[in-house]
This record gives C-alpha cells, sequence and structure tokens, in this order.
C-alpha cells in the first residue's frame, strides 16, 4: 500500500510513524503540496503523487491515539493542521475531509474488531473516500438512499448502485457507503475502493476544488462481507446527533485559503515593479492604501483561524460529556454544532472578500491566467456552496428565537 517517499527538492522527506502535528517534517510535507498547487489547479493535474505522499506520512492517522499507532492529536490540533494544508492547497485538504470524517467515527464507537481493524489500516496509512449522495433523492442531506442497496449472496451480500459527489474516493485505499439493507433500513458499509465492481469516475466540472474527485461511483455486483456491514442498530456504531467534522472542515479548509492569499498579496506588493502615476507612493510596498488592503487581509486571516479553532474545541469537550450519560453528550455535541455553523457563517465571507481584495493590490495583471490567483475565489465560493448559509443562518436564527434544536442530519 505504502511506496517509496517523494523527494522535496534534492532530499527524501523521512517521516516518524505517523507524523506528529507539529513536527517539522509535516511542515516540510505542506511546503511540498504548496510548491506545486498553483499549476495542479490551472492546468487541473490529479494530484496522486501528493496523495501517495501523504499516504505515506500517515497523516490520516493524526487522531488516533499514541497506543493504538497514530498520532495522538486532539480536535484542535487536527484543524490547525487542516488550516495548514488549505493554506498549502485547499484541493488536497479536501480529498482527505471524508477521510478524517469517517476515521473520527470510528473514533468515538467501541472498539470490535471490524473497528480496531480499521483504524491499523488508516494507522499503516490507508486513506477513507465517502459514497453517500444520491441525485433521485429530492432532499440532499436527509440520509435518504433510493438506489444502492445490498442484496443476500449466501453469507454477505451483493452491492448494486450509483453515487454523485465521492469526494476523495478517486484516491481512497477505502470507501464509505451508505445503502439500503434488504429490509428496508440504512446502513453503511466500509469497503476496499479497488474490489471488482467498483467504478470511480473523475466527472466533476466545477469551477473550483476541480481536483478533488468528486465524481460518480458506480456499483455493479459488488461482493460486501457480513463485518464490512455497519447497521443502525449496531453497538459499535457512531450515534453522535451531529456530524460536526465535515462541516467544520470545509470552513477550516476556506480559512486557509485566507492564508494563501495573504501570502500572495504580500508577495505581489513587495515584487511590484510599477504603479499607478496617481499612487501616492513611488514604491508599492510604502503605499498606505495597499498596506491598508494588506492589513485586512491579515486581519481576517487571523479571525477566520480563531474562530475555526474555538469551534474545534468543542469537539474535544465531547468524551468527557459522553462520560455523562446521553443527555450531556447531546447538548455539548448540539452546542458544538452550533459552534460549527456560526463559524461558517463568517468565514465564508471572510475568503471570499479576501480572495477579491488580492485584485485590489495588483491590478488588472493579477487576472493573468498564468498568475491563477481566482483559484482563491473560485475554491473558496465553490466551498461555501456546499451547504449554503442561507439555510445555515436560518437554523441557527430558529434555534436563537424558539430554542429549535439543529437538524440532526447531514450538514450539522
Amino acid at each position: 500500500m505504502i511506496k517509496s517517499p517523494e523527494k522535496l527538492a534534492d532530499k527524501t522527506i523521512q517521516f516518524s510513524a505517523p507524523v506528529k502535528a507539529n513536527s517539522p517534517e509535516l511542515q516540510q510535507l505542506f511546503d511540498f503540496i504548496a510548491l506545486g498547487a498553483s499549476e495542479r489547479d490551472r492546468d487541473r493535474i490529479l494530484p496522486y503523487n501528493v496523495v501517495e505522499l501523504i499516504r505515506h506520512s500517515r497523516l490520516g492517522a493524526l487522531r488516533i491515539p499514541v497506543a493504538e499507532g497514530g498520532g495522538g492529536s486532539t480536535a484542535r490540533e487536527l484543524f490547525e493542521v487542516v488550516i495548514r494544508l488549505g493554506d498549502a492547497d485547499p484541493n488536497v485538504a479536501h480529498i482527505v475531509r471524508n477521510h478524517f470524517s469517517v476515521t473520527e467515527r470510528i473514533l468515538r464507537s467501541e472498539r470490535t474488531p471490524r473497528n480496531r481493524r480499521w483504524l491499523k489500516a488508516v494507522v499503516d496509512g490507508a486513506i477513507i473516500g465517502l459514497a453517500s449522495t444520491e441525485l433521485e433523492v429530492k432532499r440532499s442531506g436527509g440520509g435518504q438512499v433510493a438506489n444502492t442497496k445490498l442484496t443476500p449472496d449466501d453469507d454477505g451480500y451483493r452491492l448494486n448502485g450509483t453515487k454523485y459527489y465521492s469526494t476523495g474516493s478517486l484516491y481512497a485505499d477505502l470507501i464509505f457507503v451508505r445503502v439500503l439493507v434488504p429490509d428496508g433500513t440504512k446502513a453503511f458499509i466500509l469497503i476496499p475502493t479497488n474490489r471488482e465492481g467498483i467504478d470511480l469516475v473523475d466527472d466533476w466540472d466545477g469551477f473550483g476544488q476541480r481536483l478533488t474527485g468528486t465524481g460518480t461511483t458506480t456499483f455493479k455486483n459488488v461482493r460486501v462481507e457480513a463485518d464490512e456491514v455497519i447497521f443502525e442498530t449496531d453497538t459499535d456504531k457512531d450515534n453522535l446527533p451531529y456530524n460536526i467534522v465535515p462541516q467544520l472542515f470545509l470552513t477550516a479548509i476556506n480559512a486557509g485559503i485566507i492564508r494563501s492569499v495573504l501570502r500572495d498579496a504580500t508577495n505581489l506588493i513587495r515584487t511590484r515593479p510599477r504603479t499607478f502615476y496617481h499612487a501616492v507612493s513611488e514604491q508599492a510596498s510604502d503605499d498606505p492604501i495597499l498596506q491598508q488592503t494588506v492589513g485586512q487581509i491579515a486581519a481576517n486571516a487571523f479571525a477566520a483561524e480563531a474562530i475555526v479553532l474555538a469551534a474545534a474545541d468543542g469537539l474535544d469537550h465531547l468524551p468527557a460529556a459522553q462520560a455523562q450519560g446521553e443527555e450531556a453528550e447531546t447538548a455539548a455535541a448540539l452546542a458544538t454544532s452550533l459552534s460549527a455553523a456560526k463559524a461558517k457563517l463568517i468565514v465564508d465571507d471572510l475568503a471570499l472578500r479576501s480572495a477579491t481584495l488580492l485584485f485590489e493590490v495588483g491590478g488588472a495583471s493579477t487576472t493573468k491566467k498564468s498568475s491563477n490567483f481566482d483559484r482563491h475565489w473560485r475554491n473558496a465560493r465553490t466551498l461555501s456552496s456546499h451547504n449554503p448559509n442561507h439555510f445555515k443562518a436560518r437554523a441557527i436564527g430558529d434555534y436563537e428565537i424558539n430554542g429549535t434544536p439543529l437538524p440532526q442530519r447531514g450538514f450539522f
């Protein structure tokens, strides 16, 4: 599964096992990813080599306890890493979003033999993708399944159906799939992506996040073993009422994009050879208007990061709440989901405004296709669109006014 490490300039990146959140190797990895990010985005070069390097680093085991072979990071540390990876390349950050979401589900669950097996695969470098959405379902995000079904096959099952928006699965070793079981109830399965009958198609044509492999997945008579099916009634199933990690993950990537915008804006002004004849300074770097613009982007980056990490702190409080019982856990999960929802509304806006301000510091020359500065806005806009803010704001407002709990399915 794990191939030879890639080269960073003339040095081989030597990873610890696995890489830690604050290790110098991790910064080397992000530096390597950032080097080719703009070119990959502009020319639509799928980052297989980058994902292989992430696999080799075992970054995906960041949250698994040290005693189980992982990095032992807190949720706050995970989201610090996500912001940094979103800064380096938001496409790559988005590719591993579902991996961390599914891994978190397993970590919150009882350590049965199959959950230990799956966590061991992650420690060994496996990356998990997701296939959940079906276009036949009229209301997205509600967990409904229309055509992806299991049928009995001896002591196991066969899977047939089609999923869309399977972000990250093109690069993954395992895929987490929402299915219908023979009695008509819903379940999840976790199976290898290389199993016969699975077809992963790169047909995502969005104007942003173009390299995430967010395409169509078809299953044709795929064999599924009995212990690969997670039923709603299973004792080792995660039952947290809110799925907080995936929504906050996207917000963290947008916070990372603001960091990248700040770096590009600063470099533009430092290296700008000329300015407008009516500018107040002969050198762009001395222009107070441009200084003010960069200052605003810097403030946006600081605020976005602080907001994301404040929301992530709630995830670190969940285990203590769980120990106090279901009522305490539900209340803590609701509070954390509210924090993540509020964070999204603010950070999305800061990301889009910052991406626009970048063009204010460089003028028309910054619109050249070769520079690809428009990728920041395109990517931030696409990430924001995954979960429309007006629906999110309405749910928050309903809670504040009427005490109505947030929806307990997708997007919250």
